[in-house]
């Protein structure tokens, strides 16, 4: 079983020539299906999860403004997407797909959200393609249940996770860790509990041995009992808003290197897609469909 969270809306409809490549939502379920890493009964469909869930990380006020449109231009703008009641729709369906792939990797070892790893989003503020955090509200779920006492978020997306960093900067019980392009996205960068900031460039060998060098500490200081891996494919050399130089390769290896980990250490993992903007949509969606492979092989 390796339980995957979808819905329709996650292929959201944008304005003509917009550079936030919607499609792979489509592409990504359906080469999974067609190449056999995974079932149609390995997939779930996601649903909105109580206000409760999402009022651990989101302030009251903005919550309601971004559910009645009330955001200002300039808000909008920062978030990157045209709001509507849609998109409203769509980024609470993945928060709770999160939530639930947490409820389901307790159970299976791991599971996986198509969507996610929404890293940019604030308690009070979205920005960066980001509206909700659903990783942090996955977190802080999962410790309001008393399902897990110490959670680990490893965000590998090109961009710092400044929005989980920010709004688990006094929560003691997670801990973020940031690999990620020093000169990219956000220009201000908040601090996580771990942030390496990698220069332009940065290429296969010189990424995974430092993160191979650098988990299984965190492992060993933190004693995680929940991981969230946020997967972005980001990374690649081809990436059209990463300045990093990993190969496809380099990239499935990393993957492998963070799930191999989760898997001895006997880890409940969620992983989420996070950023992926290369010109070609194919590749996209073949480094992605690559972290599936990894999750196949091991669990």
């Amino acid at each position: 079983m390796l339980p995957i969270a979808f819905a329709p809306s996650y292929a959201h409809a944008l304005p003509p020539g917009h550079r936030f490549p919607m499609l792979k939502y489509e592409l990504l379920p359906e080469q999974l299906l067609h190449e056999g890493t995974a079932t149609a009964t390995d997939f779930f469909v996601a649903q909105p999860p109580p206000d409760e869930d999402i009022l651990r990380v989101h302030d009251a006020d903005y919550y309601q403004r971004l559910r009645l449109g009330q955001l200002t231009r300039q808000e909008e703008r920062a978030t990157g997407f045209p709001w509507s009641a849609a998109l409203f729709e769509r980024e609470i369906t993945i928060l709770g797909g999160t939530i639930e792939a947490a409820r389901l990797a307790l159970v299976h070892g791991v599971a996986f959200n198509i969507a996610g790893g929404t890293h940019h989003a604030f308690r009070a503020r979205g920005e960066g393609f980001c509206l909700l955090n659903d990783q942090a509200a996955a977190a802080a779920w999962l410790l309001a249940q008393g399902h897990a006492r110490q959670v680990l978020i490893v965000d590998l997306d090109v961009h710092q996770g400044n929005g989980t960093a920010a709004i688990f900067q006094d929560e003691p019980r997670v801990f973020t860790f940031s690999m990620h392009g020093a000169r990219n996205y956000p220009a201000r960068k908040e601090q996580s509990d771990l942030d390496l900031a990698l220069p332009d460039g940065t290429d296969d060998a010189t990424y995974l041995k430092l993160l191979a060098e650098t988990l299984p500490r965190l492992l060993d200081t933190q004693q995680p009992d929940f991981v969230f891996y946020l997967a972005g494919v980001d990374v690649l050399a081809t990436d059209k808003l990463g300045h990093l130089a990993l190969s496809r390769e380099g990239c499935r290896r990393r993957d492998e290197l963070v799930l191999g980990l989760c898997h001895r250490h006997r880890l409940p993992v969620v992983v989420c897609m996070g950023g992926g903007y290369s010109e070609r949509i194919a590749d996209i969606v073949e480094a992605h469909a690559n972290t599936y492979r990894a999750a196949a092989g091991l669990f």
